[in-house]
Formats: structure tokens, sequence, C-alpha cells
């Protein structure tokens, strides 16, 4: 798992693409510098990685592309040592960022093929969340509840109440809602029955699974 100097360049290069692109979040930009994404694809995209483009993954899934990683992340307003619940873990390297930028994480994913890998290659590369869950998404952790910030990484087509009820009062929910294009959607809980929602655009996820347990 080799991650040498020409990866570190590109990854130099990709930061400041992502800082044209808005991302001001220091933290998360650090933690994209540091975590090789080249090592979340598989190797014959290997010369991609760095692009700043989604690309598949096992199980019909994706790797988000880094900008939509950065700005969801960047929405999260993350402080270290803050408990995060992440829907759908995929290939690992949004959980990894998380990791990186010290936030507690509890991470779930759909897929039973990609669960079981994941699971396995973030401890290789270091990367150790608090829990990580094969399961419904849609019904988030509730034993793990509330949580500072949950973080959806797949297209949802209405914002699940599990979710919203296991939110800290003060926290935040970013999840992408809508069928396709999504648009990112922003909750914040201001008391046990009020939210305030922002929006931030389109962008297109793969669909949150239901339902499948």
């Amino acid at each position: 798992m080799e991650d040498n100097f020409r990866h570190q360049g590109k990854r130099k290069l990709l930061v400041e693409k992502l800082k044209e692109k808005g991302i001001e979040d220091s933290a998360v930009l650090d933690a994209i510098l540091q975590i090789p994404r080249h090592l979340f694809l598989d190797s014959s995209f290997e010369d991609h990685a760095y692009q700043d483009k989604a690309f598949p993954i096992a199980a019909g899934q994706t790797i988000s592309q880094p900008f939509t990683v950065a700005f969801q992340t960047q929405l999260l307003a993350l402080k270290k040592g803050e408990k995060v619940l992440e829907i759908g873990t995929g290939s690992g390297y949004q959980t990894a960022v998380l990791c990186k930028m010290g936030a507690k994480v509890y991470t779930i994913e759909r897929q039973h093929e990609l669960y079981k890998k994941t699971s396995l290659f973030l401890k290789k590369l270091g990367f150790r969340p608090k829990y990580a869950s094969f399961g419904d998404g849609y019904q988030g952790l509730k034993e793990y509840a509330p949580y500072d910030k949950i973080l959806v990484t797949a297209g949802a087509p209405f914002i699940p109440k599990a979710l919203m009820a296991q939110l800290k009062v003060g926290g935040k929910l970013v999840i992408p809602v809508g069928e396709d294009p999504q648009i990112m959607t922003v909750l914040i809980r201001k008391s046990q029955k009020s939210f305030e929602k922002e929006t931030y655009g389109e962008f297109r996820f793969v669909p949150l699974l239901e339902d499948k347990n």
C-alpha cells in the first residue's frame, strides 16, 4: 500500500483545486491532503484518484468526488471529539476524513460486501471508527444516539424521521434529498420539536437503500 511523493504531490494539487471551488475549512483540507485516496480505489483507477471525480467501487456503489466529500464535511462544521453518525460507509474514504479530523465516528453500510471489505481496510490504514455496522441507514443507530452530527452519503427521497430523532439539540444533519438530482440539505435541531432547514444546491448520489434487513 504505497503512498509516494507523486501521490502526495497530486493531493496538494487536488487541495488547491478544492480551495478554488470554495472549500475553506482548513481541517477538511488538511485531512484530504493527508489521506491516500488512491488506496480506496481499484488499482486500475489509481491514475484518476486525485481528479475531482466520482468513481465506481464494489456492489454498484461509488466513491464520491473529492469536492462532494469536502463540501459535505465542511457543512458539518465538525469539532474535534464530536460524535458523528455516518450513513453509508461505502469505500471508507469519507469515514477516514471524519476520523482524521478527530470525530468519534459511528458508521453504517447497507451493502454487506462493502461493509466487510471496508471494515478490514480502514483498520489496515489505521482508521478506527468507534463502531461500524451492517444495516439499514434509514433507521440510524439508535443505541448510540444522540449524535452531534449526522452525515448521509447517499441520496434519500425524504429525510428519515429516525435520523432526526437521533440528533442532539444544536446538532446538524447533512443529507442529499430527492430523486435525481438531490438537493444538499442541512437540518439544525433547535429544540426537541423544531428544526431549521438550509439548502445548498444540486448534487448526484447513489440512492439510499431501505428496508433490506
